[in-house]
């Protein structure tokens, strides 16, 4: 980077590239555009190496390799998977199996949200598959560092957990490359550092469920991450009711009531994790989780447009 007797103006420099099946945006500040053009291309290269490990579309990566000996063998994987699904059973754990990596098995096979279904899925169906949604039968063994699934016809899967995870894997090595302020905006998931150019925090907007491009509220912040869960980005109209894309583990059907959950955390994969389980364990006792986590707040939208908050959020 520059020295600071080279240094003019400081500005915002962005690129938006498709990864990980999401729109990610990438901004940098900095003084110099080739020099903040150079680390947003590190941090793609890391958001893809983090998807060649964690993708279910390519045979060869080792949650596919997981899933394919499930019921039959263990599987040695890089310390860095191994991590990220103990750390993704402690927050099952704490979520009561809410959130649950293993949610693989119900996929397009129970619910397809093409907006073309016509009917909800017959519910023994539903709990024919949810038989196999099961945390605690995810077996890790830290001798050989390997994970393996106790049923045939399990299935984990990062879409919970994974674009946090590449944001702040990624915001990590943007630090190391001496980046002082930016944004990795996974697809609405997000996590910022920093000031902008011109010294004032980070403003982001809190999406509004029933118009995306109007926000209902504005944050000011900085070396914090975002996550909103919502029934607007993914779902299907069924006799004029709305279902999300959001599934009970614990039933296969789709949760109802909430129409969004927005997380605040220092730490952008905890922020991804949590949204969706406080949508699928309510406003009441998602709240009072929320409350009893440091560092972490909550913002819930219901159905009927009323906000909800933790005790540590003051919307005007």
């Amino acid at each position: 980077m520059p020295t600071d007797s080279a240094i003019t103006t400081l500005q915002a420099f962005k690129k938006a590239e498709k990864l990980m099946g999401n729109r990610f945006e990438i901004t940098v500040v900095g003084p110099d555009q080739a020099w903040a053009e150079a680390k947003i291309e590190f941090a793609i290269a890391e958001i893809r190496r983090i998807e060649r490990l964690l993708t279910t579309f390519d045979e060869q990566s080792q949650t596919n390799q997981i899933n394919a000996l499930a019921g039959i063998a263990p599987v040695k994987v890089n310390r860095e998977v191994f991590d990220l699904v103990q750390r993704a059973l402690r927050i099952s754990t704490i979520t009561d199996g809410a959130f649950d990596i293993t949610y693989g098995s119900i996929d397009k096979r129970l619910w397809n949200f093409d907006r073309q279904m016509t009917a909800l899925p017959d519910e023994s169906t539903a709990r024919s598959l949810v038989r196999l949604i099961n945390y605690k039968n995810v077996i890790l063994n830290e001798a050989d560092c390997s994970i393996m699934l106790r049923e045939k016809g399990m299935r984990i899967g990062f879409g919970g957990i994974g674009k946090g995870y590449a944001a702040e894997m990624a915001k990590a090595l943007l630090l190391k490359e001496g980046v002082k302020s930016g944004i990795v905006n996974a697809s609405g998931d997000l996590t910022t550092w920093g000031n902008q150019a011109n010294g004032s925090p980070w403003t982001i907007g809190i999406a509004n469920p029933d118009h995306r491009e109007l926000p209902f509220s504005y944050l000011n912040v900085t070396d914090m991450a975002v996550a909103t869960s919502g029934n607007y980005e993914k779902f299907v109209q069924i006799n004029g009711k709305k279902y999300s894309h959001t599934i009970n583990p614990k039933t296969g059907l789709p949760v109802t009531g909430i129409k969004s959950v927005t997380i605040i955390s220092p730490n952008a994969e905890i922020a991804d994790a949590m949204a969706t389980p406080v949508t699928i364990m309510g406003i009441v006792a998602g709240l009072n989780l929320i409350n009893q986590i440091k560092h972490l707040a909550c913002i819930i939208i219901d159905d009927d447009n009323r906000i909800y908050t933790t005790k540590n959020i003051n919307i005007q």
